[in-house]
């Protein structure tokens, strides 16, 4: 027992290390990145447009992971909840209890927990409904205040992100001991049978990957784009490549801008505004797999969600997707965001970290063409012609 119980340590200080990021993270992120979008002088047709598709193809990702899930429920092994196989302590009855009850009427509840009468008491209470809503508004109205004045606001969330970005690499840097803690403390207490329904996970989350950006950004690129998704693809490959490898949509920003110019021929005027808010506020893959993995937990625990309670991962996957920081991992403290908001036990998510350098390596790289489609899609419809079939055939 005593060494079951040195493994919960560290593991338990990992997660408290993930929760402790969650409030100034999430809130420089979002003000920095409503502030930056508001303030630029392309926020016009062209804007318009790219938030447009970012905005609906995180949607569709959003949906057709939570399709997925339902079809397959991974959490569930032989008809039993996997909750006994992945040690989740929570008791399932209170949880239940808590859920019950929410329904469709549970859809207007949110709108009220997204007002909160007092948003120093949200933040201390991790309700990020409220403190998301709060974020949304006090970045856009920054930028319609006096530039002497929202400057030196902007400059201050800018230092503060910049700061939490620091410290969620270096958190992450611990990673892998703390991935080891909770993986040990599992295969301690119910051996390896974990890796059955995590294994099931996996592929539900790369199937679900893999038919976004076949059907939904395939589609998109040869209706409204105009160009062969695989020709395409291959254009950009080294961009996909580099995200695969790193991790990190930031990191991989120069290889795709570079890929969009030259292989594809998109002008610098449109690359230059819709990939680097791509990298900030886009971010397909990571939404899928906030709503897989919270929807997985779930069902770990033999919990029955409501339509209410499915709108809100939904609706919180959509919104925390914009606030995730382009490094490894981060996605992580989005997902703790989720499970908390709709009352789920956030130390379950302790049971994702055995596959996830290899799943965030993939919803990266689904990241990245996501921003790379919607600089060719706008582009098009900006009036640009392509050189891709020139590129291709080179």
């Amino acid at each position: 027992m005593r060494l079951v119980d040195a493994f919960d340590f560290v593991g338990t200080l990992f997660i408290n290390a993930l929760k402790m990021l969650i409030v100034p993270l999430i809130t420089s992120s979002i003000i920095v990145g409503v502030a930056g979008i508001g303030s630029s002088g392309n926020l016009g047709k062209l804007g318009g447009k790219t938030l447009a598709f970012y905005a609906g193809t995180t949607l569709a990702a959003i949906l057709i992971g939570l399709f997925l899930v339902n079809l397959v429920q991974p959490g569930y092994v032989n008809g039993e909840p996997a909750r006994e196989l992945l040690a989740l302590d929570a008791d399932t009855g209170d949880l239940q209890e808590r859920l019950e009850g929410r329904g469709v009427g549970d859809v207007v509840d949110i709108f009220l927990r997204m007002v909160p009468p007092n948003i120093v008491a949200a933040a201390a209470n991790a309700e990020m409904l409220g403190i998301i809503f709060f974020c949304l508004l006090f970045g856009y109205f920054m930028t319609q205040i006096e530039h002497s004045l929202a400057e030196p606001l902007y400059r201050f969330w800018s230092a503060v992100f910049e700061v939490m970005m620091r410290i969620t690499a270096w958190v992450m840097l611990f990673a892998p001991i703390g991935v080891f803690g909770l993986v040990a403390r599992v295969v301690a207490k119910t051996g390896f049978d974990a890796a059955g329904p995590l294994i099931s996970f996996a592929l539900v989350v790369l199937a679900a990957l893999g038919l976004h950006v076949l059907i939904t950004l395939g589609s998109l690129l040869r209706l409204l784009g105009g160009v062969s998704p695989l020709a395409f693809f291959r254009a950009i490959s080294p961009s996909m490549l580099t995200a695969f490898s790193t991790a990190s949509s930031s990191a991989t920003l120069p290889v795709t801008i570079e890929c969009i110019e030259r292989d594809v021929g998109v002008s610098n005027r449109v690359s230059g505004f819709v990939l680097p808010l791509g990298a900030t506020v886009n971010m397909n893959g990571t939404a899928l797999y906030e709503c897989v993995a919270a929807m997985f937990i779930a069902q770990a625990y033999g919990l029955e969600l409501s339509f209410g309670v499915q709108f809100s991962i939904v609706a919180i996957a959509l919104i925390t997707s914009i606030g995730v920081a382009g490094i490894p991992s981060a996605s992580l403290v989005a997902i703790a965001i989720i499970l908390a908001a709709v009352g789920l036990p956030v130390e379950a998510i302790g049971v994702l970290f055995v596959f996830d350098r290899v799943l965030d390596m993939a919803r990266t790289s689904v990241n990245v063409i996501g921003d790379a489609s919607c600089a060719a899609v706008v582009a098009r419809l900006e009036g640009e012609n392509l050189t891709l079939g020139k590129s291709a055939a080179r």
